[in-house]
């Protein structure tokens, strides 16, 4: 018992010492503490100081407010509406006993609220055509506080665009971004005049791009953002975090009248070719290849033998069209259209209408099972008569 006692006297003052400076270490250099359990992957170094500040965004936005707000419009719309009345007062005998002969139907004027942005120093204005469809008057309030009649000077119901135009010195124009180029988590702010309230700002990130399906518009391409669009915001600008144009907002998913998450603009590009098309032919100017056709069922991919339902069978080819020029015939089956695929139809036959007149495409088909490519020189859409 004497020997282990002199060897616990012995020991202890090592051991106090290996305690003391195990502690210290730990308080000096915290980062060697083992975590049980967690295999933790350390940053190895790899980001670079630039790629850190490539991830940094600005503490505010109110650069590229200031550089696009004077641009963005409220639309204010009047539409003349006839008030009912009973039955009675349209009865022959009714009104021949009361003298009701010259009693006029009352009217009154329905007002609308939306957005729009000036594009051009000349006072072009683009906005959504659902904004001022039908209406017997359009007046546009800018944000300095001036307001204007604003004339109507062709409208794209195809894609759910107007252009308007008014008369007024030193506007604004909006500088027109590149939405062809956004990317999905790229911050962008919805400007407009969310519930008539005057000039609004929301911010938040484009949420996909190319999205459609919605039947919204007959050809949709939207930028799906998540930037909160309420009524009222029709027309107006969703914009990069430069302040400049992506897209002309249009849309919301939620069917209750209010913002949700899910907002859509039309991409800039698309607007500014309907503006720059209304301008110089006072209409729409689309690709035209010539054909009728119609998508493929179950049973027709089956009976061509194909896998897939993706392709349109075509019915009819105008003659001396830019398709029959091509060569292509009834029986046709269109799969591609410049490398895109044409889906029931309307992927294709979007494509084709965003193309110029006289630009080349290229068209794969199958034809008695066998895959072959044309180029096909577009023509112009024909004017309904």
């Amino acid at each position: 018992m004497g020997a282990i006692s002199q060897l616990i006297i012995y020991l202890r003052w090592p051991v106090m010492v290996g305690m003391v400076l195990a502690l210290t270490v730990l308080v000096l250099f915290p980062n060697v503490r083992p975590t049980p359990g967690v295999d933790l992957q350390r940053d190895s170094g790899s980001l670079t100081p630039s790629d850190m500040e490539a991830w940094q965004g600005p503490v505010s936005y109110a650069r590229a407010v200031a550089r696009a707000a004077p641009a963005v419009v409220n639309i204010y719309t009047l539409k003349q509406v006839r008030n009912s009345r009973h039955p009675l007062f349209d009865d022959p005998l009714y009104r021949h006993f009361f003298n009701l002969s010259d009693i006029p139907r009352q009217q009154r004027m329905q007002s609308a609220r939306g957005s729009g942005v000036i594009v051009s120093k000349e006072g072009y204005i683009l906005t959504s055509n659902h904004v001022i469809d039908g209406v017997d008057e359009i007046v546009v309030s800018l944000a300095d506080g001036r307001e204007a009649k604003a004339q109507l000077k062709g409208v794209n119901r195809s894609s759910d665009l107007a252009v308007l135009k008014i008369d007024l010195d030193h506007l604004s124009p909006i500088p027109i971004g590149s939405p062809d180029t956004a990317m999905v988590g790229d911050v962008v702010l919805a400007i407009g005049n969310a519930f008539g309230m005057g000039q609004t700002v929301t911010q938040g990130i484009v949420s996909a791009t190319r999205r459609r399906g919605f039947n919204i518009a007959h050809f949709e391409n939207f930028i799906q953002t998540d930037a909160a669009i309420n009524p009222g915001n029709s027309g107006g600008a969703l914009i990069d975090a430069h302040g400049n144009l992506l897209g002309i907002n249009t849309a919301i998913l939620d069917q209750s009248g209010s913002a949700s998450g899910i907002g859509f603009a039309i991409p800039a590009d698309t607007a500014i070719q309907t503006l720059n098309d209304i301008v110089e032919f006072g209409r729409v100017v689309r690709g035209w290849l010539g054909v009728e056709a119609q998508p493929l069922s179950p049973q027709l991919a089956q009976s061509f033998n194909l896998r897939t339902t993706n392709g349109v069978l075509i019915t009819r080819v105008a003659k001396q069209g830019p398709a029959d020029k091509a060569g292509l015939r009834p029986g046709d089956v269109i799969t591609r259209i410049n490398d895109s695929l044409v889906g029931d139809g309307r992927w294709g036959q979007q494509e084709v209408a965003e193309s110029r007149p006289g630009e080349t495409v290229s068209i794969e088909i199958i034809r008695q099972g066998q895959v072959q490519v044309v180029e096909a020189v577009l023509g112009s859409e024909p004017i309904a008569s």
